[in-house]
């Protein structure tokens, strides 16, 4: 077998959607790409009205197994349902009621491939390319925005962080490391999509943006360290613009509320145990300022920070799982990532299937405006 295509992608979600009627939802998004492509999120499922997680895949266009992974996991998750047995990923067993647990008491959003055009560049002209594809006069490097810095958190990083921060975004839409920010926060069709789906599903509750290579699970936040003591210290305050992103300091670090601390690290403990089962990997569970680098305007944060910006909105905790050990390894090996993937996602899902009729925790009334 080879990767699939951006084509391969929207028409397997298009099947499973038409085979399985009863327990999927096909969501056609209302923002078509700079090439003019129409993506879709498969909605899985048997009660629409239960709390879901958004699963993020292809962000990136150069890391290919996470849109494969989607596509998989959602393949298997639907036949076994319908046939009534478990499932197995190297050493990982996912028994049959399980199996039931997740299609009847949560919902699955894939969006398999957020950035199609970006993925279609790398697979047949240049494979390491990053960004979406943006036109830009220049041409070249100059072309597309890092649509995982483009969301409306701390988007403005020259601002909003020290000047000494090394934030892995740029201003520059010629900068080499293919980080640009793009002209203006949710500029990007890719990124309102992930936006609209957001918006318009107050269900999803947990938000997992799977990315390649480290590998590591991380979670909230990538802008500073993070602090359970002082709510005054958030990313809303402007009494801390031009502080954040320096490790170490004690002058800002951002507020996560305890409650949210245990959630994150208990289910991200979950999706690493289900990996290491899988064939002996190790993917730690860190914030995603100590586990990578500073980071704006990333899904994962902004996901979060909507519910502090606007408390009417669902609280959705955030991860990203840095899957693999290269972009796009052999087959072979991308198929064990793709097993790793999927039994963190199931064990997720899971976890949350038992969490959907949990009280909502009390807002944090926090100082500033967004």
């Amino acid at each position: 077998m080879a990767y699939l295509n951006v084509d391969e992608i929207e028409t397997a979600l298009q099947s499973l959607a038409a085979e399985y009627p009863e327990l999927t939802e096909l969501i056609e998004l209302p923002h078509p790409t700079h090439e003019d492509r129409r993506t879709r999120c498969l909605r899985i499922g048997a009660d629409p009205d239960r709390n879901g997680v958004l699963l993020l895949g292809g962000v990136h266009a150069r890391e290919w197994v996470p849109p494969d992974a989607l596509v998989s996991l959602a393949a298997d998750l639907l036949e076994a349902g319908t046939l009534g047995t478990g499932l197995v990923y190297g050493n990982h067993q996912v028994p049959a009621e399980r199996v039931q647990q997740v299609l009847e008491g949560t919902n699955l959003y894939v969006f398999a491939c957020v950035n199609p055009d970006g993925r279609r560049h790398s697979q047949t002209v240049e494979p390491m390319w990053r960004k979406n594809r943006r036109p830009h006069p220049a041409g070249g490097i100059c072309t597309g925005v890092d649509v995982n810095r483009n969301f409306d958190f701390l988007w403005d990083h020259t601002a909003l962080f020290h000047p000494d921060a090394d934030v892995a975004t740029s201003a520059d839409p010629c900068d080499r490391r293919q980080v640009y920010r793009g002209p203006s926060a949710a500029s990007e069709p890719e990124t309102r999509n992930v936006v609209h789906l957001l918006d318009t599903r107050p269900g999803i509750r947990w938000h997992v943006d799977v990315h390649s290579f480290v590998p590591v699970i991380l979670h909230n936040w990538g802008s500073d360290e993070h602090q359970t003591t002082d709510p005054e210290q958030n990313f809303r305050n402007p009494d801390f613009d031009g502080l954040r992103g320096i490790p170490g300091d004690t002058a800002y670090r951002e507020y996560l509320p305890a409650a949210d601390l245990d959630d994150e690290v208990a289910l991200g403990t979950a999706m690493s145990d289900a990996i290491r089962q899988v064939r002996g990997d190790e993917y730690p569970v860190t914030p995603a300022f100590g586990g990578l680098y500073p980071t704006s305007g990333a899904s994962d944060d902004y996901a979060y920070s909507r519910h502090f910006t606007d408390s009417s909105r669902s609280r959705v905790l955030g991860f990203t799982i840095e899957c693999a050990h290269s972009f796009q390894p052999p087959w072979a090996e991308a198929e064990d990532v793709i097993r790793e993937v999927s039994a963190a996602l199931l064990a997720l899902a899971a976890e949350v299937a038992e969490r959907t009729d949990r009280e909502e925790p009390a807002s944090v009334d926090q100082k500033g405006t967004s």
